[in-house]
């Protein structure tokens, strides 16, 4: 696998976006590299892939460029391999956040929310409570599809269909989360961080993130505890708790998530149409 996608994220409060970005967006396309970069006063996203040396090359340059004032000298990356270059093209794009909520007045830099890391976690699970001896709940801040496609054994799942839905779910929910350690979790980390300092600011008590989301878990401990895949935002559709391709797709038309078992379907056509989109789905639904 001659590609290395990289993802990361962080929370830092930025006030010179829109001068960065044509100056970001020259460098990544002299590496080569395709992806998507979000900047926003409240922080960058990124999901960028490349070859090895880009990859390397873009890490420099984000940590250690002057242009940065060392704002992301410190910033985590997730590395995965892939065999093609997932993305169409480079995009570097001002954002009002870096991941819609709709709560403008979080500022994670002020302060994150307690984490978890992946083996404490697991241990936590394996025993079914935590350090403290109260009981565990996993909370699913994803969106109902990807959670679909794979989760935490028992999570709580609201059926989110956006993660700007999450500060009213919580609110109609939360008796499920009294009395008990919370953890949050979503693919990278992003999500379940806002969540848990949304979570800390209405007042719920013994909330933690997990650190690295689902991702940083299966490449620390592998799918213990997790049933299913983990679903990605790019042409690889869902990863396996070894972080390879699944056999899972996406369908070009209605964006749906397929499985093995539906793409056998004679209503699945690759790029165009699925099970869920067709124009005889009813048809042969009936029949």
């Amino acid at each position: 696998m001659s590609i290395v996608n990289l993802a990361a994220y962080q929370f830092e409060t930025l006030e010179a976006t829109a001068e960065w970005r044509p100056l970001v967006t020259e460098r990544c396309n002299a590496l080569g590299l395709r992806g998507t970069i979000l900047l926003a006063p409240e922080g960058i996203n990124l999901f960028v892939a490349g070859t090895q040396e880009a990859a390397q090359g873009f890490i420099d340059y984000i940590r250690h460029d002057p242009l940065f004032e060392g704002k992301f000298a410190n910033l985590q990356f997730k590395e995965s391999l892939s065999e093609k270059q997932p993305f169409r093209r480079m995009l570097v794009k001002l954002k009002r956040e870096i991941i819609t909520m709709k709560k403008p007045a979080i500022r994670p830099e002020l302060g994150r929310a307690p984490f978890v890391d992946a083996p404490t976690l697991k241990a936590w699970l394996d025993r079914g409570h935590d350090d403290e001896g109260r009981p565990v709940v996993m909370l699913d801040t994803r969106n109902a599809f990807e959670a679909d496609v794979g989760t935490f054994d028992d999570a709580l799942d609201y059926r989110i269909n956006k993660f700007s839905e999450f500060p009213a779910v919580i609110e109609q929910n939360r008796a499920d989360l009294e009395g008990k350690t919370v953890v949050s979790f979503c693919t990278g980390g992003i999500r379940c961080e806002k969540a848990a300092i949304h979570m800390k600011e209405v007042g719920i008590e013994n909330v933690y993130q997990l650190e690295g989301g689902i991702l940083k878990y299966f490449e620390e401990v592998g799918g213990a505890h997790y049933h299913g895949e983990c679903f990605v935002f790019d042409y690889r559709t869902a990863l396996d708790p070894e972080l390879k391709p699944t056999a899972t797709a996406q369908c070009f038309g209605c964006r749906a998530v397929v499985s093995p078992e539906a793409q056998q379907s004679p209503l699945y056509v690759p790029g165009k149409t699925c099970p869920e989109c067709h124009p005889d789905r009813n048809a042969v639904r009936a029949a």
